[in-house]
């Protein structure tokens, strides 16, 4: 890695000095880098804010929170800014009321005597203070152990289901011969061309008919074939050669044993593609989950975070938190899969 980035045009010609496409090149890679994570690195550091922080203008990148000092003769600590007294000293004092554009303050070292203060005339003192509560008071204030939970169930085995009936449709269709096999395929891929939207209220239908509203199952069953995964798996296991099944049926394997033993491995890398891109499709869906849930202890963690969006009040600092846990699962799903992608969408188009 570090060869990479080291191996400059400028270095190659001999040179001491970067050219000046090597400058336009680290450009591009540091703008392409500040896109891609800085969002997300200010949703971290904003995860970590209290919540007085966050309303803060102008914001800030860093956690920075006012500083608060305990003052005697008051029960509460009171905030700290830097004001000018009536001799235009630059002093720190404790705000003890405003009103108006007025707040009256008094020096945290003699609380005798109180100041009045343009707030015009003061900053606030801020101090770097990370806000670790937002993530551990998740589990006491809200039931967030149960919304992640359900996620995780839904999502685990929605792509588990996923990957079986999609590997053997597609496995079915690639190794097999049989009449109307060219437009079975044709018509689960023309399914792509239907908005989700409008098979809502037939799923929903079917799903309440079967008692399966207010249900994990009823989230998971519907979309456990999806098109998508029997097209990347036929093509890619359209690669597989012939002759390795035609060996294994030689030597009595069955069809079942044929499928899991010899068909799966070998699709690993296409099989991984599909299970990050389920992963991501069944732990980040809001739409469906929805409708069919209405009671919260069935809640996912994404209709937690609508949950925490109220008309008159919204907890931000738990929410910015609740959403960085809900991507830590798809994160660390793609850093262990991400090497199989290339290989197995590039593997999937050629037969």
């Amino acid at each position: 890695m570090a060869n990479f980035f080291t191996r400059t045009k400028g270095h190659k010609y001999g040179g001491t000095r970067l050219h000046w496409t090597d400058w336009v090149s680290y450009a591009y890679l540091l703008a392409g880098l500040v896109v891609m994570f800085g969002p997300v690195l200010w949703l971290v550091m904003s995860s970590f804010k209290t919540e007085s922080a966050l309303s803060q203008f102008p914001p800030t990148f860093l956690p920075y929170t006012q500083k608060e000092v305990v003052v005697a003769g008051y029960d509460k600590p009171l905030p700290l800014f830097q004001a000018k007294d009536e001799q235009g000293k630059t002093r720190e004092l404790a705000q003890v009321r405003r009103i108006g554009l007025v707040a009256t303050m008094v020096d945290p070292a003699a609380p005798q005597t109180e100041l009045r203060v343009n707030i015009n005339d003061r900053k606030p003192v801020n101090e770097l203070k990370f806000a670790g509560g937002n993530y551990t008071e998740l589990f006491g204030k809200f039931a967030f152990g149960t919304y992640l939970w359900n996620s995780v169930f839904i999502t685990v085995v929605a792509t588990i289901l996923t990957l079986l009936f999609n590997s053997m449709a597609a496995f079915a269709l690639s190794k097999y011969q049989f009449t109307g096999q060219k437009t079975v395929f044709v018509l689960i891929i023309a399914t792509l061309m239907i908005p989700p939207t409008i098979i809502l209220v037939p799923a929903f239908l079917v799903i309440s008919e079967l008692n399966l509203l207010n249900n994990l199952w009823g989230v998971i069953l519907p979309a456990v074939a999806t098109p998508t995964g029997v097209f990347l798996l036929r093509q890619y296991m359209l690669t597989i050669p012939d002759e390795l099944l035609e060996a294994a049926r030689m030597d009595n394997a069955s069809e079942w044993r044929i499928y899991w033993k010899i068909i799966l491995p070998l699709a690993a890398p296409a099989m991984a593609v599909l299970a990050i891109f389920s992963f991501m499709w069944r732990w980040n869906d809001f739409l469906w989950p929805l409708i069919v849930l209405s009671k919260s202890e069935h809640f996912t963690l994404q209709l937690a975070l609508n949950a925490f969006q109220g008309e008159l009040n919204t907890q931000w600092h738990y929410l910015l938190a609740m959403t960085v846990i809900t991507l830590i699962p798809i994160t660390l799903v793609f850093a262990f899969l991400q090497k199989y992608i290339a290989t197995g969408i590039a593997s999937a188009g050629v037969k």
